[in-house]
């Protein structure tokens, strides 16, 4: 069975998105693990959320970037392309994504403030965790190309 797995997928499309699939999974699993160790309440939300430590996008992007790498060479045109678009990604995590976020805070003061704690009535809270830190972004690369290479390396086994 696991030889059929094996030779499905093995250095090929199906091992590539596999990996980016896998790896951001993987990566909100740690999450979770992570927020119940720190708060020692078991949310299952956390598995469709964003923001917080690893980056689970940047896990994704830079496991399917990396495993492009590997199997096509880190010298071709699909690994920079690939590569490219990680990088915007998780720019976008650290920069947009979190400045958003900082503005739905502000905002979320400044509406429990006018309304005095009767937020519903203004149509409820905004999401304040949407992006990641520098830190939260880096840890999540460095975690997918990790994942990557075992993963790459459990396939081939």
């Amino acid at each position: 069975m696991l030889e059929l797995f094996r030779s499905t997928i093995e250095n090929n499309g199906y091992e590539i998105i596999s990996c980016g699939i896998l790896s951001a999974f993987f990566a909100q699993v740690i999450k979770f693990i992570l927020f119940t160790i720190k708060t020692r309440k078991v949310n299952f939300k956390i598995f469709s959320t964003t923001g917080g430590m690893p980056s689970s996008h940047s896990a994704g992007v830079m496991g399917l970037s990396t495993m492009v790498g590997i199997i096509q060479g880190f010298d071709s045109a699909l690994f920079a392309v690939s590569l490219g678009f990680s990088l915007i990604i998780m720019y976008d995590a650290a920069g947009l994504r979190r400045a958003a976020g900082k503005t739905a805070a502000c905002l979320n003061k400044m509406m429990d403030d006018f309304y005095h704690h009767d937020m519903q009535s203004a149509g409820g809270k905004l999401k304040e965790l949407l992006g990641h830190t520098p830190l939260e972004v880096f840890v999540g690369a460095v975690f997918g190309i990790c994942f990557a290479y075992l993963f790459h390396w459990f396939v081939l086994g």
